[in-house]
């Protein structure tokens, strides 16, 4: 069943998918040099890692974006999926310094899942070939802060609420817990990735059998604002138990 839907999806966005090489601007040569693109998850989680460590560095890659926009404008097929945070602060192709048509981003406060990041996703994976799926929240986050102080405003409290789980949990094993020290928000903040993760794996068939045929690696990550650095977190294949 799943297979037959992965199938559907694939053949149906055939069009849409390019040559996967990948391209920037040689800053001495000043041209534009090819280099292919990572082939599977391993391969683009190490990509990930490389291009986090050169934005730390501020060695990044001289992307001619002119260029990218005329090479995807008949179809794309970027080589991840990243579900990240809606913070200002992080610009997930910048950080990773990645250029145009590399990446899938989804963004929404506190990097939480629903039903149409989970569609989307399952688009980025079964119909266009992405091999890594990313959850990434970040130290000092303004939502998961609104979720350990019970924050209610309008739409934004069905969404805090996605956190609580996660707050729960964190609340249980940090003695004297404090909803102002952002010590223990970032650790509610990687418990929410954590749980992030599982609830993916528990609600998408679809990612959970590519994840299961070695197809499709999920991981977490924590970005630090004040640093610019990713930490990843292999996320074990196992079905997680939600607290």
């Amino acid at each position: 069943m799943v297979k037959a839907m992965v199938l559907t999806l694939a053949v149906a966005f055939t069009f849409s998918a390019y040559s996967s090489d990948s391209f920037a601007k040689d800053s001495s040569k000043k041209q534009v040099t090819k280099s292919m693109a990572p082939e599977t998850p391993e391969q683009e989680l190490q990509a990930l890692k490389e291009g986090n460590q050169r934005f730390v560095a501020g060695t990044l890659r001289n992307h001619d974006y002119r260029y990218q926009i005329d090479k995807t404008k008949d179809g794309q097929k970027p080589y991840a999926v990243v579900l990240s945070c809606l913070d200002s602060r992080i610009p997930v192709e910048v950080v990773f310094d990645q250029g145009i048509g590399e990446l899938f981003v989804a963004r929404v406060a506190g990097n939480i899942e629903n039903n149409d990041i989970l569609g989307s996703m399952e688009f980025g994976t079964a119909a266009m070939g992405a091999k890594l799926v990313v959850v990434m929240g970040h130290t000092k986050c303004g939502a998961v802060k609104g979720a350990c102080n019970n924050v209610k405003l309008g739409h934004l409290t069905a969404l805090l609420d996605k956190i609580q789980p996660a707050v729960r949990q964190v609340k249980k094993s940090t003695s004297g817990f404090n909803p102002e020290s952002y010590d223990h928000v970032d650790l509610v903040s990687e418990e929410n990735v954590k749980q992030t993760v599982a609830r993916i794996r528990k609600s998408s068939e679809i990612i959970r059998k590519l994840e299961e045929e070695g197809k499709v690696r999920i991981v977490g990550a924590m970005y630090d604002i004040s640093t610019g650095n990713v930490k990843f977190m292999d996320m074990p294949s196992k079905l997680a138990d939600l607290h």
